[in-house]
């Protein structure tokens, strides 16, 4: 199995799986002397955990920095981060073992590997994405330094309170603001700061689409009405562009949108396909998000960071 790392020169690799040991990241790009500590961490990863509100487990998610920061600071060197897992509930997927969820990577991850982690979905479980925040977490300190921020909001439709009665779930759509951003990140042709925003958010497993500025809606307006035209100081009227032309950022905020879909495990009888090719209704046990927008939110904000911070970096390759 490869593509477990993301980034270019600021590099992420994730492992671990939802009820394995431990899930974590190593980071291989940081630059030195970066103010980093495990608080940090530890604050973006309170914002991702679920609470007992949202139905899933809700686990204390306590980071250990095993690498790469001494007295408070980066050394340059590869950063490990790892968090044990200490609340799976792994019997509750005994009878699921020869069963693919409905809407979920069951069938296939096994029609690609020919063997899975039936256990919450092992690798492909959103329990993944805890590392892309705890990795988010450093490429965050990195942006601070160059005053770029970066908030979320989100349109969730259901309450939480009505889905849970219903044993079912709802999506939603997420956006994203990026603030700071100087003119100029990102590459031309294949390797275009949307383009590589769009496949960041798109790899979180529950996402299904994006748009940056107008997005959709720019298929139906005019020439005249799409364009951004500017004010003095190289400030704009309007963001359709959502920040970004050319694959290149223009200075102006960059805003998308992200459309989750609704969580697939859900308390509802279901009918699933079994690994000899039948058919079986299912009620799906365990603890799972009634929502998981408000969760994904974090996580999105997260692979925002990486992307930028790895572009900051391989801004200074760029001009002698």
């Amino acid at each position: 199995m490869n593509k477990n790392t993301f980034g270019s020169v600021f590099k992420v690799t994730t492992f671990g799986e939802s009820h394995g040991r431990a899930l974590g990241c190593v980071i291989d790009g940081c630059p030195c002397g970066l103010d980093l500590c495990i608080e940090d961490i530890e604050k973006e990863l309170a914002r991702r955990r679920p609470g007992k509100e949202h139905g899933s487990r809700d686990e204390k998610d306590t980071p250990e920095i095993l690498s790469g920061i001494y007295e408070g600071k980066t050394l340059g060197t590869p950063i490990a981060i790892v968090v044990y897992n200490t609340n799976q509930e792994s019997k509750d997927y005994d009878d699921l073992k020869n069963v693919y969820r409905p809407g979920h990577a069951d069938y296939t991850w096994e029609a690609k590997y020919g063997f899975r982690d039936h256990r919450g979905g092992g690798r492909s479980s959103g329990r993944e994405t805890l590392a892309r925040v705890a990795a988010g977490a450093v490429a965050k300190k990195i942006l601070s330094l160059h005053k770029i921020g970066i908030t979320s909001s989100f349109d969730a439709p259901n309450s939480i309170e009505t889905l849970r009665e219903e044993k079912d779930s709802a999506g939603g759509v997420i956006t994203c603001r990026i603030t700071g951003v100087p003119a100029g990140l990102g590459e031309p042709v294949f390797d275009k700061l949307d383009a590589r925003l769009a496949a960041a958010i798109i790899s979180i497993g529950a996402c299904k689409g994006i748009e940056f500025g107008a997005g959709f809606a720019a298929a139906n307006l005019k020439g005249s009405e799409n364009n951004d035209y500017p004010k003095a100081g190289f400030e704009f009227e309007t963001n359709n562009s959502g920040g970004i032309l050319g694959g290149i950022s223009t200075g102006q905020e960059i805003i998308f949108k992200a459309a989750f879909k609704p969580t697939p495990s859900i308390g509802k009888p279901q009918k699933a396909f079994t690994k000899d090719g039948n058919i079986k209704e299912i009620e799906i046990k365990g603890r799972h998000d009634y929502c998981i927008v408000p969760r994904a939110a974090i996580v999105v904000e997260a692979m925002a960071a990486l992307v930028l911070a790895d572009f900051l970096l391989l801004s200074r390759l760029t001009r002698i």
